[in-house]
């Protein structure tokens, strides 16, 4: 527990540093004032995160190159787990590959997340001064945020215990069921979409681990809806803001720089061979449309046509 102490005042005064910007314009009193707060807290820690983000991108990458080297590994050494292991470690080593890279990222997501569950849960909800909460100039906030709601639900409520929170507030518990089963369901599927679009559109077909991920792909959505009835609507609000950045930014990286013997990989060589194409053509008197089809350009500048002089005589009889 002392461990996780110490993230209260980080993810605290964070959240408090936003609040008190949004503020400025927003209504102090409104939940949806420490609803903007804690999107704000996804976003800055999505933001510190990229230059881990690109190096979990390069082991990813590293780990697909080495795919057919790891794969004689594990067919010459398949009775020798040691010996399979060590010649996978000294693999890792000389192609400066670390697999844990990869899951860096969600590791340090999990501080972040503990930390703001605490402090819904009992900074907020408990009333406790916890984190930055017990400072002298933030100690009124404790109260505004536990009265602080949206829908009439409070963001420290849950799902799980819908009945004290109307015992508490008076809000009905068929309200916060709803309103926490909605984010509850948001999510779970961003978790899965994610997911999927990683292993349909980033993973070669032959890699080994994807039936690994096909499981991960169901699993993870399911931990998190039965996990979710016990997260504060303030949690669930905080992972179905990152999983819709992490599907933003994986859907980019993924189109513009995908792993190689991919369906991503692929369809990124045909769009480079298309634009090619199109440049070429235009060069050599060929325009191609967006279809694809070809249409000639004539490289003689158009002429227009000048009207015929007539006397005055004609003039004058057609008149």
């Amino acid at each position: 527990m002392a461990i996780l102490e110490i993230l209260d005042v980080p993810v605290s005064w964070v959240l408090v540093q936003f609040y008190s910007f949004f503020s400025l314009f927003m209504d102090p009193y409104s939940g949806w004032t420490w609803a903007a707060s804690i999107v704000g807290l996804v976003i800055l820690m999505r933001i510190i995160l990229i230059p881990l983000f690109v190096k979990q991108i390069k082991a990813q990458r590293g780990l697909q190159i080495i795919q057919p080297q790891m794969k004689e590994i594990q067919k010459k050494y398949a009775g020798d787990r040691e010996r399979q292991s060590q010649e996978m470690m000294k693999l890792y080593r000389e192609t400066g590959t670390n697999p844990l890279a990869s899951c860096l990222p969600i590791l340090l997501q999990a501080p972040i997340f503990f930390g703001l569950f605490r402090v819904l849960q009992y900074g907020i909800a408990q009333e406790q001064p916890i984190g930055v909460f017990a400072w002298s100039q933030y100690q009124d906030l404790v109260s505004i945020a536990h009265d602080a709601t949206i829908f009439d639900v409070p963001l420290w409520a849950t799902f799980w215990l819908a009945n004290e929170v109307q015992t508490e507030t008076g809000t009905s518990a068929l309200t916060v069921r709803i309103l926490a089963a909605i984010l509850i369901v948001a999510m779970s599927t961003t978790t899965f979409l994610t997911q999927r679009q990683l292993i349909v559109k980033n993973t070669a077909p032959d890699n080994p681990m994807v039936r690994q991920q096909k499981i991960l792909l169901y699993v993870f959505p399911l931990v998190f809806a039965v996990g979710g009835v016990n997260f504060p609507i303030g949690v669930l609000i905080y992972w179905f803001t990152t999983n819709l950045w992490s599907m933003g930014q994986q859907f980019y990286v993924i189109r513009n720089n995908p792993q190689p013997g991919t369906p991503a990989f692929e369809a990124l060589e045909a769009r480079k061979k298309e634009k090619a194409a199109r440049k070429a053509a235009r060069k050599g008197g060929v325009a191609v449309s967006e279809a694809g089809e070809a249409e000639e350009v004539s490289d003689a500048p158009s002429v227009r046509a000048q009207p015929k002089k007539t006397s005055r005589s004609k003039r004058k009889k057609k008149k």
